[in-house]
């Protein structure tokens, strides 16, 4: 996978993330930071479950976006 390509995929997963828990958001690159955190949270998580989202675009925002939910819900709880 291309570094540019990953970019993408953590720009739209983060930015996904922000809208799906709210108050979650962290500005265009905080946001483009935590999709690319998730993506590897979420492929670690996929992979220690055993479940293969499969290859593509729509399948690695989905699971970068499912990392990075996991990861703004745990920013959250210590930010509180």
């Amino acid at each position: 996978m291309s570094l540019l390509y990953f970019i993408v995929i953590g720009l739209i997963a983060g930015w996904l993330a922000a809208k799906l828990i709210r108050g979650g958001g962290f500005g265009l690159v905080g946001n483009m930071v935590v999709g690319m955190i998730g993506a590897v949270i979420g492929g670690s998580l996929m992979g220690m479950a055993g479940v293969n989202a499969g290859s593509g675009l729509f399948a690695s925002i989905g699971v970068a976006t499912i990392g990075a939910v996991v990861l703004l819900f745990l920013v959250s709880l210590f930010r509180r």
